[in-house]
């Protein structure tokens, strides 16, 4: 996790990123996201997760930093990769000084950086487990089109980490085209959930549900009402003694059926926070501000 130092909302990113709400930069409302973070990673250790909290930078602006996920992911093997961000304001969170704290406080020994960045010259981005919604046990991902998400970049990605690329077109409620696959779907490690009525071909929405069941996940179905509540941006980590935790924003929490949660809780316990703040003026949750770690 990373401290969101300035945190505000982005003009950058709002363009294409319908979740986002354009609230005045205020010294409230950074106040405001810095309790709900410390909020979210108190809650995560109180369930027994190990929470390595970047320090977060003041120059330049980076009102995004609290979204690590988008820029860096970290795979079993020692692989790191950099990812190319469509804001020019969010290039900056790319930092390698994170490697040392992440070895002395995690046990992640960096053996392989992949730097994708360099396609942003071309104007091509694919922002991490933002786009990318990663089953990591079979080594397929998931990938929603997006001005975010460049079928290109995504194709060389699966190609160096070896993954097997599954993607699709997906509609908010409204009609615009979502901009990160990991808010209409997670998959963890026995279910899957998803938002299969935002997949607007019908032979694409087969698909991609056809793939999750043949995993052997349980699958369940969100609705898009759902989706602008952030209940897709969840993600299951393991705490320190071996038990699931499914990570997710007091807002998701909230919005979960009674037997959705039933089912959800079949596979972990789950673990919520209020960041509305975050949500609101960011335009992502809790899943997009946790870059998971293995070992």
């Amino acid at each position: 996790m990373v401290q969101p130092v300035g945190f505000a909302a982005n003009p950058e990113t709002a363009a294409s990123n319908a979740f986002q709400q354009p609230l005045p930069p205020t010294d409230a409302l950074a106040r405001n996201a810095a309790t709900q973070f410390e909020g979210l990673a108190q809650a995560l250790r109180e369930a027994g997760i190990t929470v390595v909290i970047a320090e977060g930078r003041s120059e330049p602006c980076l009102p995004d930093q609290v979204f690590p996920n988008n820029w860096l992911t970290l795979h079993a093997d020692g692989t790191a990769v950099f990812y190319p961000m469509q804001a020019p304001s969010r290039r900056a969170e790319r930092r390698d000084d994170v490697f040392t704290q992440l070895q002395r406080e995690a046990g992640f020994t960096l053996r392989r950086l992949i730097d994708l960045s360099g396609y942003e010259v071309a104007g091509r981005f694919l922002e991490g487990t933002g786009s990318l919604v990663l089953d990591r046990v079979n080594h397929v991902a998931y990938a929603c089109r997006a001005p975010r998400t460049d079928e290109q970049v995504a194709a060389d990605w699966a190609l160096r980490l070896g993954y097997r690329l599954v993607m699709f077109d997906a509609l908010d409620a409204d009609g615009v085209p979502i901009y990160h696959t990991n808010v209409m779907m997670s998959v963890g490690s026995g279910f899957a959930l998803v938002c299969a009525e935002a997949i607007s071909d019908p032979d694409e929405r087969h698909g991609v549900l056809a793939e999750l069941e043949a995993s052997g996940r349980e699958v369940i179905i969100a609705n898009l009402a759902q989706i602008g509540c952030f209940v897709g941006n969840m993600l299951e980590l393991r705490a320190a003694d071996g038990s699931a935790v499914i990570a997710m924003s007091a807002a998701a929490d909230t919005a979960l059926t009674q037997s959705q949660r039933d089912r959800l809780t079949a596979h972990g316990r789950i673990v919520s926070a209020p960041i509305a703040d975050i949500e609101k003026a960011g335009g992502g949750s809790v899943r997009c501000m946790l870059a998971e770690v293995f070992t």
